[in-house]
C-alpha cells in the first residue's frame, strides 16, 4: 500500500509543478485584471501541494500502523485534491462561480482524511 501512496504523492507532486508554472506563466494575462481568480488559483495549487505531500506521511504511515484508517486517509486526500483544487482551477479558468460550491467538499474529504490518519495512529 505504501507504494501506491508514494506513487500518488509522486503524480500530486509533478502536477501542482505542471499546474502551478501553468497559472504563472500561461494565465498570467488572463489574471491580470482579476486577481480574485488568480487567488483562487493559486489557493487550488497550494492546497495540491500540501496534499501531495501529506500523501507521502500515508506511505509511511501505512506501513507502521496496520490501521485501515490511514489507506482511508489517503484517498479522502486524493479526492479532496479533485475536488477542492480541482474545482478551484476549473472556476479559475472559467469564471463559473458555480464550480465554487464543490470546493466546500474537497475541504470535507481534506478534514476527513486527516481525522483518518489521526484515529488510525491512534488505534494502532
Amino acid at each position: 500500500m505504501a507504494s501506491t501512496f508514494v506513487l500518488l504523492a509522486a503524480v500530486s507532486g509533478f502536477l501542482g509543478v505542471a499546474l502551478g508554472a501553468f497559472g504563472a506563466h500561461a494565465l498570467a494575462a488572463r489574471f491580470k485584471d482579476k486577481p480574485n481568480l488568480e487567488a483562487s488559483y493559486k489557493t487550488g495549487v497550494q492546497y495540491h501541494f500540501y496534499h501531495g505531500l501529506a500523501l507521502l506521511g500515508v506511505a509511511w504511515a501505512s506501513d507502521k500502523w496496520a490501521s485501515g484508517l490511514i489507506p482511508l486517509g489517503g484517498w479522502l486526500f486524493v479526492l479532496g485534491t479533485v475536488l477542492f483544487s480541482g474545482s478551484l482551477y476549473a472556476l479559475s479558468l472559467t469564471g463559473n462561480r458555480k464550480l465554487g460550491a464543490i470546493t466546500p467538499l474537497g475541504g470535507l474529504a481534506f478534514l476527513a482524511g486527516w481525522a483518518c490518519l489521526a484515529l488510525g495512529v491512534l488505534g494502532g
